[in-house]
């Protein structure tokens, strides 16, 4: 067995997850995906706990590189807060899929505990970021940054989700235009 099938495995859940959460993350059709037998998934992922957990920790790993990716190529913090609803909209634009995180986050009640801490590392290491980019643009005092940072957060979170619901991304700009004109997020 290879790297590259550990790979395949993990971006084959990583689509099934945006699309259909932690639920339905599923060894047999996973394994159809990629193109090898359910029982080699074992040989990776001990079982779907293990499979949830390292795929959300490889999701959660992606996004920081790619929020830091954006602050080198955008310096200016507002300009970094102005692109940031873009990594939520890309989703929707990838089949109506959601932030792999939003998906699991719905269904927290039934997940495992240690997909569960990569849930909510992944809205930390968000919501650490925005909060430094509101600072470090002063656009709220330092010590409302962090609450302003999940109230993006949610906000843009929540766009995706009714934008998915409706099957139509013209929901998620409508509301992310509304989020900047009520002074959420800067223009």
């Amino acid at each position: 067995m290879s790297s590259n099938t550990r790979e395949s495995i993990l971006s084959a859940a990583r689509r099934t997850a945006q699309a259909r959460g932690y639920g339905g993350l599923n060894f047999r059709d996973l394994a159809a995906d990629v193109g090898i037998k359910s029982a080699s998934i074992h040989y990776y992922f001990a079982g779907k706990a293990d499979l949830g957990a390292a795929v959300a920790k490889r999701y959660r790993e992606d996004t920081v590189i790619a929020l830091e990716a954006m602050s080198d190529e955008a310096p200016d913090p507002l300009d970094c807060l102005r692109r940031y609803p873009d990594t939520f909209r890309a989703a929707l634009q990838n089949d109506n899929r959601m932030c792999m995180s939003s998906f699991m986050g719905a269904e927290y009640d039934d997940l495992p505990d240690v997909v569960k801490k990569e849930v909510q590392a992944f809205a930390d290491v968000n919501v650490a970021w925005i909060a430094r980019q509101l600072s470090a643009a002063a656009t709220v005092p330092i010590n409302n940054s962090e609450k302003r940072a999940w109230a993006i957060f949610g906000a843009i979170a929540g766009a995706q989700l009714l934008a998915r619901s409706r099957s139509d991304i013209s929901f998620y700009d409508s509301a992310i235009e509304e989020f900047r004109d009520a002074g959420l997020l800067p223009y």
